[in-house]
């Protein structure tokens, strides 16, 4: 094969893979081949030289998301001025994820439709082994001292970032999902709500509830 074709071929899937590990965030495992292949800017009929099933294209895309998300998470992680698991929590519970679909977390976007495919299915097998890599990023940062493994540890950690994000996600528009996101940012770093003290004045006891 020519230099420039294999080159062509090379670019023509880079913009397969983008274009599907969007679509289906945003739309779910149901995003149609023709609507992955225009996103692209390719046409329909060019998809079978670059994949042989939409099977194959899933898992290709939802290998692509994770590696997206693990990226993000190591470039925050880098750049944090403090803590290092905080800015990967603090930086997932955003509004800007909220609305960012198909550019956000594939756990919180893809595990219910990965959920509803056969066990033997290629997707299940990349949505796993992504997870996993996440899983071992979050075990991995700050290790700390008390009761449970890192990994258990881990394991709590992004069930609730993530069931945050989904019911953030599905309540968006209302005070109920920046509760939801509020919650979860609390719960996993100790914060509470802001309440000011109140300064009385010298000699003055507080008198405490009954």
């Amino acid at each position: 094969m020519p230099r420039v074709c294999r080159a062509e071929t090379a670019k023509n899937r880079r913009a397969i893979r983008r274009a599907s590990s969007r679509l289906f965030r945003e739309q779910g495992l149901r995003a149609s081949v023709s609507a992955v292949m225009s996103a692209a800017g390719l046409t329909h009929g060019g998809f079978y030289r670059h994949f042989g099933s939409k099977d194959e294209l899933a898992a290709d895309a939802c290998a692509a998301a994770f590696a997206e998300s693990l990226a993000r998470w190591r470039k925050r992680m880098e750049g944090a001025q403090g803590s290092a698991r905080a800015a990967l929590i603090e930086g997932y519970l955003t509004p800007h994820n909220r609305a960012t679909v198909g550019a956000g977390c594939p756990i919180a976007a893809l595990a219910t439709d990965v959920a509803r495919e056969s066990l033997d299915k290629p997707v299940r097998r990349a949505f796993g082994a992504g997870l996993e890599r996440l899983i071992a990023t979050l075990a991995g940062v700050e290790p700390r001292r008390g009761a449970g493994s890192a990994r258990t540890r881990a394991l709590t950690e992004l069930a609730t970032l993530v069931g945050a994000m989904v019911l953030a996600r599905a309540t968006d528009g209302t005070a109920l999902s920046d509760e939801f996101m509020q919650a979860a940012r609390r719960s996993l770093l100790g914060t509470r709500d802001h309440v000011p003290r109140v300064r009385r004045p010298p000699g003055q006891r507080r008198v405490r509830a009954r």
